[in-house]
């Protein structure tokens, strides 16, 4: 452990005294240069002391959340200053090598930085250091409604025109306003759809995260009801527990806690909605993703089910669509899933570019995907968690229309 703060320590000063000469070499201010080096010593304290000691049981919350935030505001402009910076001393390095060669020079001489490079540098380090900056301060609670109408050509006829809310990836244990929050409930309840489906991660680690939230959470109002399923995060398996049964406790209560706010929590289970004397099923499994848990059973989900009913399924990890839904022989013509936040940072203009770090680690990261005539929705997640802010990838309330494909014969 101490080796790899050495490491890391070592690798930020590098960094941080390269980046700092682009500043150095377009301003000329000795108190700047002051200010630049207290934020960096204080950042880098805070975030070794909040890793190390500043919160127990690795629990993630709002102060380490912020710190790590900060960091990143900081740190990564400086990662961006680095490699122009670099680049430019690679250039400037065969210059002066090609001087000597050529003769220009009776002895080797590197150039000059170029202040025009710095500060092209600053410029473009500016704009991480913005948009992260602001999307702390904004981003977290920017909520979207993003709606879509789904054509299916075996959609019972009393469902069609059925509406779907879907949430996900709450992360209440990172929730640090509450008007902005009950704003976000407000806005599911507008949409008032037939149902409302919760696909996942309600806390950080700890059903204690939602004693503030579990009254606004419990306003939620459907004609079908409310309906959830458990994502990664609420087993609680990234922190410490003083005992197995402590954490077994916990999961229990977060279940008890989905039940008393009037939630129907789905456990590798399955229920019907009913119009009209016909039905559509509606599957929920435990968390299953490929390098997370995998408590997920589909085939229980499923039992009793056949390849003509019309499902939706519930599954937090869009990776499990991949790998066991859509080529499944059951044919789920729906999966509603969650888990990735699209990163909390990218770029998305609709017709344009959808584009995040996301999808280096996720081949489904956001929004409506459709293979062999079976769709999937990732929701880009509720609240957040780790960088606490968001990009670019807002915070999103989905609301889906199931419509039945009409004859074009």
């Amino acid at each position: 452990m101490i080796l790899r703060w050495i490491i890391f320590i070592a690798i930020y000063i590098a960094i941080d005294i390269y980046a700092f000469q682009a500043i150095r070499t377009v301003i000329k201010n000795q108190w700047l240069y002051g200010l630049y080096v207290t934020l960096s010593v204080a950042v880098l304290g805070m975030f070794i002391y909040q890793i190390s000691y500043g919160a127990p049981n690795r629990t993630m919350n709002p102060i380490r959340m912020y710190t790590f935030g900060f960091f990143l505001v900081l740190f990564l402009p400086k990662i961006g200053l680095t490699a122009i910076m670099l680049v430019e001393d690679i250039i400037r390095f065969f210059a002066g090598v090609y001087s000597k060669i050529a003769g220009a020079e009776d002895s080797f001489h590197i150039p000059s930085r170029r202040k025009f490079v710095s500060t092209v540098a600053l410029g473009i380090a500016a704009i991480p250091f913005t948009s992260l900056l602001i999307g702390m301060i904004r981003g977290k609670y920017n909520y979207k409604v993003l709606k879509y109408a789904l054509e299916f050509d075996d959609l019972p006829e009393a469902f069609d025109g059925y509406t779907i809310t879907q949430i996900s990836d709450v992360h209440s244990g990172s929730f640090d306003n509450e008007e902005k929050v009950a704003y976000g409930i407000d806005l599911i309840n507008e949409q008032q759809s037939d149902v409302i489906l919760f696909t996942g991660d309600l806390v950080n680690n700890m059903t204690a995260e939602m004693d503030q939230w579990k009254s606004l959470f419990g306003s939620l109002r459907a004609q079908d009801g409310v309906f959830s399923v458990l994502g990664n995060h609420d087993y609680g398996e990234y922190m410490d527990w003083k005992s197995p049964e402590a954490k077994a406790k916990n999961l229990a209560d977060l279940k008890t806690l989905q039940k008393d706010m009037g939630w129907d929590l789905l456990l590798n289970e399955h229920r019907t909605l009913e119009r009209d004397g016909q039905q559509i099923k509606l599957i929920g499994v435990e968390n299953w993703g490929r390098g997370f848990k995998q408590a997920g059973d589909l085939a229980k989900a499923s039992k009793g089910l056949g390849k003509t009913d019309f499902k939706v399924l519930m599954s937090h990890d869009p990776t499990h669509w991949k790998e066991q839904v859509k080529t499944n022989d059951l044919n789920y013509q729906l999966t509603l899933s969650g888990h990735t936040h699209g990163m909390q940072y990218g770029i998305e203009i609709p017709g344009w570019i959808k584009w995040s770090p996301a999808k280096f680690r996720y081949e489904n990261w956001a929004g409506i995907y459709e293979e062999f005539g079976r769709y999937l929705n990732v929701n880009r997640g509720f609240g957040f968690i780790g960088y606490p802010g968001r990009v670019g990838i807002w915070p999103e309330v989905t609301v889906i229309e199931l419509k039945k494909r009409g004859d074009t014969a």
